[in-house]
């Protein structure tokens, strides 16, 4: 016999598991579709309060099974977020013979910095692990110091000058050099992993000046939790084609969302009608904290903003610093808006260690042999 479903809380829990009946439209709006007819209830957040359009939440004041269900649904959405955890690279065999039996032997002196060394008791030889930084004569500490000092703001001059505070004499050029090889390892090896972005994104675009010519560059970002997922710079505004942009997007998150959130732009809406072609498209947004603002992506915009005045400029359409502070963006720098939490955490990308720089270096460097299963160059 058919048990019969009788509280609000259980018909919003068996709504929340099937599937296609809640739509997020963003973190404070979602819709459910009526389980007695064709039509569909918004479920909006207002001061910290869920209220629905039905009879049930709008005239009685009851909690409705509509937002019994998108409580659910939250809930199943954490359940099953897979969480990829980046791993310190740890030394524990030896690299001549494969034995574990290897203890710490001292410090090779460097006058950059010194590495710790190793013996192996099985076979008696001597060894550094400098994974990632082979043949670099600053230490992986100072290299990962200078990249945080830079994309946090501080010009190249800048970083130099701290880094001769340190003990550390090095041109702001063999800086720049730093910041592009691992800028471009670490590219690569993010681009093999997947996030587990929402089903709402958010496009935007930003003007900047490459080499004092005005120019645009268009991002898009994830909204819950603010990932930004790729991002390409164009010589116009209005007649830029985005659709490049966004079949990286979906090729790089191996999906595409239910609901984009852009501008009026005329170009969003044509890309998206071929590339996102299951997605509700929103193009009225707003900066005054209603429903459909934009102010994820204006915060984001001004951080890009606050990089590129310290630099007066871009000097190449495919800079590896835009690269750069895009990693930075999303694996390094916590934001208060996601408690605390970088982006890449929120979406289930967990980076260990003290020095998340190292971490992603090492670990980039050890899969550069490893076939790339999304093909991305």
């Amino acid at each position: 016999m058919t048990q019969l479903i009788t509280t609000r809380e259980e018909r919003g829990e068996a709504i929340a598991k099937l599937s296609g009946q809640i739509k997020r439209i963003d973190e404070r709006t979602y819709s459910v579709k009526s389980q007695s007819h064709n039509g569909e209830y918004i479920i909006r957040k207002v001061d910290d309060e869920w209220l629905c359009e039905c009879p049930d939440n709008k005239y009685r004041h009851l909690i409705c099974k509509h937002i019994f269900a998108v409580d659910f649904s939250s809930q199943l959405r954490s359940e099953v977020a897979v969480n990829r955890v980046i791993a310190e690279v740890n030394v524990n065999s030896c690299q001549f013979c494969g034995s574990n039996q290897i203890v710490k032997a001292g410090l090779r002196k460097n006058k950059n910095g010194n590495i710790q060394k190793y013996l192996c008791r099985e076979c008696g030889h001597y060894f550094t692990i400098n994974l990632g930084f082979e043949r670099m004569r600053a230490t992986p500490q100072i290299i990962t110091s200078a990249m945080q000092l830079y994309f946090t703001g501080e010009s190249l001059r800048n970083v130099q000058k701290f880094l001769k505070l340190q003990g550390v004499t090095v041109s702001h050029v063999a800086i720049l050099k730093w910041i592009k090889k691992y800028v471009a390892l670490m590219k690569d090896y993010a681009d093999r992993i997947t996030p587990n972005v929402s089903d709402t994104w958010r496009a935007d675009e930003l003007y900047v000046k490459v080499r004092g010519n005005l120019k645009y560059l268009f991002a898009i970002m994830d909204d819950e939790t603010r990932f930004l997922i790729s991002q390409e710079v164009a010589e116009t505004k209005e007649k830029h084609d985005a659709r490049n942009l966004f079949m990286m997007a979906k090729r790089l998150m191996e999906k595409q969302p239910k609901t984009l959130i852009t501008d009026g732009l005329t170009s969003y809406h044509v890309a998206s009608k071929e590339v996102f072609d299951e997605a509700q498209h929103i193009r009225k947004i707003t900066l005054d904290g209603k429903q459909h603002n934009n102010n994820k992506m204006e915060r984001l915009n001004g951080e890009l903003r606050d990089r590129e005045k310290t630099m007066r400029g871009l000097k190449t359409n495919d800079t590896e610093i835009l690269t750069g502070y895009q990693l930075f963006h999303n694996y390094i720098r916590p934001h208060e808006g996601l408690d605390g939490k970088t982006p890449s955490e929120a979406c289930g990308i967990v980076i260990e260690g003290e020095n998340k720089w190292k971490t992603l270096i090492q670990n980039a460097s050890k899969s550069q042999d490893l076939p790339n299963p999304k093909g991305i160059n």
